[in-house]
């Protein structure tokens, strides 16, 4: 009887908590609602990367070693890179929730702080799945060989949700550390461009320095594009095999999340 009271007594903490953690989702979905502008400046950058560059690359035929067109090897990497981009600056709305004094609030409540870090992740993901229909919608105008499924698109879905979790996570973890904006917003430059261009998004693996291809298999951003690759476009096939894509990004978030959980609190100090 007393046993049977204590698993009650733990399922009911375990629903609160996970009610508390998917409020924070929720509260942070109501601030985009109310400022939506943000989701469209973040879908001229794809927009550019595939009009511009993807076509003038094209044209030129950069990469005569491709199988596939150009457009189709880099419509996948331009997703990424947007979710990438929304996702890798999420940390200054941590500072943004402190300087307000709304995060004070969330860390007296007794929610698990790895399940404030999940909450977060997930608004996170679902910001990035706005970028799905601004990419596929161009690249459809401009030919590129789309796979147009429900699996494949629940899979682009699931791979878009975990990489903007884990760079998001990553982001909460650099605003836990330097709690200044400046600071931040410095230091969000130096990630993206290193974790984009040291990764298969934009060129083949194979046409890289030995160097530079250990790099890009350690980067979890090349697993997420070969993932996304495989998925979105007719023919291609995963470089590192899709389990291993999407275990390898699972991996990373999930010490992602552990080590902002360490650091979450440490933000108001």
């Amino acid at each position: 009887m007393l046993k049977s009271k204590r698993e009650e007594g733990r399922c009911r903490t375990l629903i609160k908590s996970l009610v508390q953690m998917f409020a924070i989702v929720e509260a942070d979905l109501r601030k985009l609602r109310h400022d939506p502008i943000e989701l469209f400046t973040r879908m001229i950058q794809p927009a550019i990367w595939l009009l511009i560059f993807g076509q003038a690359m094209a044209k030129a035929k950069a990469f005569p070693v491709m199988e596939s067109s150009y457009l189709d090897y880099i419509a996948p990497g331009i997703l990424a890179q947007s979710v990438l981009f929304i996702s890798i600056f999420y940390g200054i709305a941590l500072i943004w929730d402190r300087d307000m004094g709304v995060l004070q609030k969330i860390l007296v409540t007794p929610t698990p702080r790895p399940l404030l870090v999940i909450g977060r992740s997930i608004a996170a993901g679902v910001r990035s799945l706005s970028q799905l229909i601004v990419v596929y919608v161009i690249c459809y105008f401009l030919g590129v060989h789309l796979k147009i499924g429900f699996f494949p698109i629940l899979g682009v879905l699931a791979m878009m949700m975990l990489g903007g979790g884990l760079f998001s996570t990553l982001s909460l973890i650099f605003a836990s550390i330097l709690k200044k904006r400046e600071r931040f917003m410095g230091i969000g430059q130096v990630l993206t461009m290193p974790l984009f261009f040291a990764s298969n998004a934009l060129y083949p693996i194979a046409l890289m320095p030995a160097w530079l291809q250990t790099l890009s298999i350690l980067n979890p951003l090349s697993y997420q594009v070969d993932a996304l690759r495989t998925l979105m476009i007719v023919g291609e096939t995963s470089h590192f095999g899709l389990m291993t894509d999407f275990g390898v990004t699972f991996f990373f978030y999930v010490v992602l999340v552990m080590i902002a959980t360490y650091f979450y609190p440490k933000i108001l100090y």
